[in-house]
């Protein structure tokens, strides 16, 4: 089953190298990569007999959906002024 996170992971790199021009791809691929990493650690935490690694997927899993809530916050203002979402356009943010 460690294969399974690896595997996931692996896709994730692949996937932020090929789809580094389209934000929302590139923050869905960053919350397949810590899924993937949950999974790794609750297969860890089985075969270890231990809840450390249960207790820190929680934290990991919260610390995700906050990032998911301000990255699609800014994606969405990104886009109300600019009314395009490429990461060619993010040199425009500079204050």
């Amino acid at each position: 089953m460690n294969t399974i996170s690896i595997l996931i992971l692996t896709i994730c790199f692949i996937g932020i190298i090929i789809m580094r021009k389209n934000l929302i791809l590139v923050l869905l691929i960053i919350e397949l990569l810590l899924l993937s990493i949950n999974i790794h650690l609750v297969f860890s935490s089985i075969i270890l007999d231990d809840a450390f690694g249960q207790i820190i997927i929680l934290f990991i899993l919260t610390i995700a959906a906050a990032e998911t809530s301000i990255g699609l916050a800014l994606l969405v203002s990104f886009y109300r002024i600019r009314g395009v979402l490429k990461t060619t356009n993010l040199y425009k943010l500079k204050a």
